[in-house]
């Protein structure tokens, strides 16, 4: 595959992560880059598939994990042939592919075998070995085509047969003998000009006469050879040539490893690096879910750099991106929350701003580039800024956000408010909807020192839709602490009529002196103005780990 470099948001993506990736893609397209693909590491929730749906443009393609896997590491699209062209035809090609291999297809693309040198080798040797005769499968058609013959009389030229190879260089009656030895044998008679072999073998109804050199048939001998059924044809070239040109006519499926397995695109490295190992060439074909050929990969092709780079927006911790980054180079992060952990090994392009949504910030990066936004673009950015700070209303609004909704709603002529309100009512709903599903639809985990733990938010328009299922819930984040080994494990229930939260905690019990926050009921507790996850409740839970370290 080519170079791509994928735009991923924080897994369990909200709104304004799965809008950023997507916006950020379509302005690096616009640049006049290419391969910038947006992703997300996980399932859309209901607000972000509502939004995606109501305007009508495609979300960022999901992909939950990056361990490596072949479509990484191999080169390009390589070069196949027919499982019926010659071998002469197939080592034309395997000389100018860079792998030296060439994978052996049927009519319909799909994969057979694998042409490669050594067994190239091994084959000519038994067909070239001159105390053990061996008979070459071939067809009139693919004796003619690989050395470009002229065709005189021919009978089921496109029937393949195993043809016994004699050339008519002896004397006259030597040579009588010899085709009577092998007058059961399907013959193919390379001679020269000499008439009396030319009759001895259509006399002998052989199955082809190929004439060397160019030198033609007699007028006689060409009706006596259509009379019995003797195909005839002209070599341009001289008897030695044209005796190692039909050995290469044999079709290339003969020659070729029918012993080395495809893999496919998407499986592990882990998986396919003991069959490179055990390939005679260290090399495997790869092919798609219909088993037709998308490339080759080899074991040196490991050693090189993957196909895949990464750009982070809407978070910069590793804890919160997808499975298995840390195998490729990371270009980019554009966020607007605290810094993190996240480290890399070559210098980056970071792009942090303590706005209210990560869209805000990639609003302004259009502009700044003086490129207009597109309207489906700008739909989304708007809904990501909107959904990001409770319609301009969270504590992390700053001017620039309320600036950026001013200018997008200019271009999209839609109100932010009503626009608002109804985004936030498709997120908001509870009710038919599994706890596992909303708790887990917008969770990100943390780290502070050796302490880990999650919180997971949703907004809603009257939380006792959650208290009422709050045993359900309270399961749920306990089962996932204790998988997890997490200190705790909680949930953030915004109310947004009303601009406050509750929060549902699962605790290890030697935590549970950490929070002193108004209870009000048992691991449910009354967090008054606090609607913002990020610029609210993280930094207190991080004063009150650090206070209890200390």
């Amino acid at each position: 595959m080519e170079k791509t470099v994928f735009i991923f948001g924080h897994k369990n993506p909200d709104t304004d992560a799965v809008v950023a990736a997507a916006a950020y893609a379509k302005l690096k397209e616009l640049l006049g880059q290419k391969n910038y693909v947006a992703a997300r590491a996980g399932h859309l929730n209901p607000q972000t598939e509502y939004i995606f749906n109501k305007f009508k443009v495609k979300a960022p393609e999901y992909i939950p994990e990056l361990n490596p896997k072949t479509a990484f590491y191999m080169g390009g699209e390589c070069a196949t042939v027919n499982e019926n062209s010659s071998l002469w035809e197939a080592l034309k090609k395997i000389d100018s592919a860079q792998n030296q291999v060439l994978p052996v297809v049927d009519d319909k693309g799909y994969y057979k075998s694998l042409l490669h040198y050594n067994e190239f080798a091994k084959n000519v040797l038994l067909l070239m070995n001159p105390e053990k005769k061996t008979p070459v499968t071939t067809s009139i058609d693919l004796i003619m085509k690989t050395m470009k013959a002229q065709p005189i009389i021919l009978k089921n030229q496109s029937e393949l047969f195993k043809a016994s190879i004699l050339v008519g260089s002896s004397a006259t009656e030597s040579f009588v003998h010899k085709l009577e030895q092998h007058k059961s044998e399907q013959m193919v008679v390379i001679a020269s000009n000499r008439p009396e072999i030319h009759e001895q073998c259509i006399d002998a109804g052989v199955r082809l006469l190929v004439l060397t050199s160019g030198h033609v048939l007699s007028k006689e001998l060409r009706d006596k050879a259509e009379k019995n059924g003797v195909s005839v044809i002209i070599s341009p070239y001289g008897t030695s040539s044209t005796s190692m040109l039909i050995a290469y006519s044999t079709p290339v499926i003969v020659m070729a490893d029918r012993s080395i397995p495809a893999v496919k695109a998407d499986d592990t490295i882990g998986k396919i690096k003991p069959l490179l190992r055990e390939s005679p060439c260290r090399c495997l074909p790869v092919v798609d879910n219909d088993y037709k050929v998308l490339g080759v990969i080899s074991e040196s092709d490991l050693l090189r750099e993957p196909n895949v780079e990464l750009i982070f927006v809407d978070h910069n911790e590793a804890s919160q991106a997808v499975e298995g980054f840390e195998h490729y180079k990371l270009l980019e992060v554009i966020d607007h929350h605290r810094i993190g952990t996240l480290s890399t090994k070559n210098p980056i392009t970071f792009i942090n701003k303590p706005v209210g949504s990560t869209s805000t910030l990639i609003t302004g990066l259009f502009r700044e580039n003086k490129i207009s936004i597109p309207l489906e673009t700008a739909q989304l950015l708007l809904c990501g800024i909107l959904s990001d700070t409770l319609i301009l209303k969270s504590t992390t609004t700053t001017d620039v956000d309320r600036e950026a909704v001013e200018y997008l709603s200019a271009i999209t002529n839609l109100d932010p408010q009503a626009l608002g309100e109804e985004i936030i009512r498709a997120g908001s709903a509870v009710v038919g909807r599994g706890a596992g599903e909303i708790i887990n639809q917008d969770l990100k985990e943390y780290a502070e020192g050796k302490i880990t733990y999650s919180v997971s938010q949703i907004e809603v328009d009257n939380p006792r839709d959650v208290l009422s299922r709050k045993k359900e819930f309270l399961d749920i984040l306990e089962s996932m602490r204790a998988a997890s080994k997490r200190a705790f494990a909680a949930l953030l229930v915004t109310d947004i009529t009303k601009l406050d939260s509750i929060m549902l905690l699962a605790v290890d019990q030697k935590y549970n002196s950490l929070f002193n926050y108004p209870v009000m009921e048992d691991n449910v507790y009354f967090l008054k103005g606090v609607v913002s996850r990020k610029k609210q409740l993280i930094p207190m839970l991080t004063e009150l780990i650090a206070s209890a370290a200390e």
